[in-house]
């Protein structure tokens, strides 16, 4: 079996017991941004499975854009990435 060789570690332990690896996060050419994907890429970018500025480079996210999911997550947790609850977290 072959692994490509990555920046950093291939898989993080999060504060809850569960374990978040590489093969978790959304594929770079996603489209259709869930509240899962979106909490998917910020707890990656939280506990060092990924840089900020790999994770901006590869999901062709704005700074300001993925501030607001980071915002929005440490507010009102998961349920503000939905973007169905916009009106009712801003």
């Amino acid at each position: 079996m072959y692994l490509k060789k990555v920046e950093g570690p291939r898989a993080v332990n999060l504060p809850d017991g569960t374990v978040l690896s590489r093969a978790d996060l959304p594929p770079p050419d996603t489209r259709r941004w869930v509240a899962s994907r979106k909490l998917a890429v910020v707890r990656g970018v939280a506990y060092g499975l990924i840089a900020r500025h790999d994770a901006l480079e590869t999901y062709g996210l704005s700074d300001e854009e993925f501030d607001c999911w980071i915002a929005a997550v440490a507010r009102h947790g998961e349920g503000a990435l939905k973007v169905t609850s916009l009106k009712v977290y801003r």
